[in-house]
């Protein structure tokens, strides 16, 4: 197990194009922090998702000067086709933005108005957040879940190490489909491998053998040996991380 603080990209062997943010536990987190990194690096970067979000604070929308955490800025603001701003149309090296329609009800943004396939063309990196997970550290998928963009190049599968050893109604978004997959019953503990369990037959179904799993959250666990137990039941190299949002 590697235990990572810094230069998430390279332990995570992030590729250019697009990347999809999958799972519990710090997606959002590892959203802004990847992509800052990437930034920093002179990487060209988009964020934004493909479910719903909230906009990710201190990041300029659309490529514009105009921050999210700043105001008065115009409710229902969506990426427009074509948009001939200088993030967007990749002349910035190390420049960092964040595309989609908000949701004024809610303050969440759904997906760009723009394919992101399209968008990808004119970024060196988007990061996509492509799962839910009601702000629960563990989940289970349903049928329609995740929203993987179509020519993804690189998936993270984010695992919150704080539903560990936990009861499964509490920390687990979906519990139903997780204790069908496992074997066990909402009051029983998530033990690290139930989740591996959970997991594994996840990603085959899914055909994502090739995701990265990323345990966040590692410095929550009053037993460390849960994170090598659930590595073991994984069975594949794991990225353990703690991530502050």
């Amino acid at each position: 197990m590697e235990t990572v603080s810094g230069n998430l990209a390279s332990a995570l062997r992030i590729e250019s194009g697009i990347t999809a943010i999958i799972g519990s536990g710090g997606k959002s987190t590892l959203l802004k922090t990847l992509g800052l990194e990437l930034m920093r690096a002179g990487g060209r970067v988009l964020l934004c998702t493909t479910t719903h979000m909230f906009p990710v604070a201190g990041v300029s929308w659309d490529g514009s000067s105009r921050r999210l955490d700043a105001a008065p800025w115009k409710p229902g603001t969506l990426h427009v086709p074509g948009c001939t701003c200088e993030a967007c149309a990749g002349l910035v090296r190390g420049s960092i933005c964040q595309a989609g329609v908000l949701n004024p009800e809610t303050g969440k943004l759904s997906a760009p108005a723009e394919p992101i396939d399209q968008l990808a063309q004119r970024f060196d990196y988007v990061l996509a957040e492509a799962d839910g997970s009601k702000r629960l550290p563990l989940k289970a998928h349903a049928a329609w879940e995740p929203v993987i963009p179509a020519a993804t190049a690189n998936v993270v599968w984010v695992v919150g190490a704080s539903g560990l050893g936990r009861p499964v109604a509490e920390v687990v978004h979906r519990p139903e489909l997780f204790c069908e997959r496992c074997g066990c019953e909402p009051t029983d503990i998530a033990t690290p491998e139930r989740v591996a369990q959970v997991l594994n037959a996840e990603m085959q179904a899914l055909g994502l053998s090739t995701a990265r799993v990323m345990l966040n959250q590692a410095d929550t666990l009053a037993d460390p040996t849960m994170a090598d137990r659930f590595e073991a039941a994984l069975n594949r190299p794991l990225i353990a991380t703690s991530l502050q949002g």
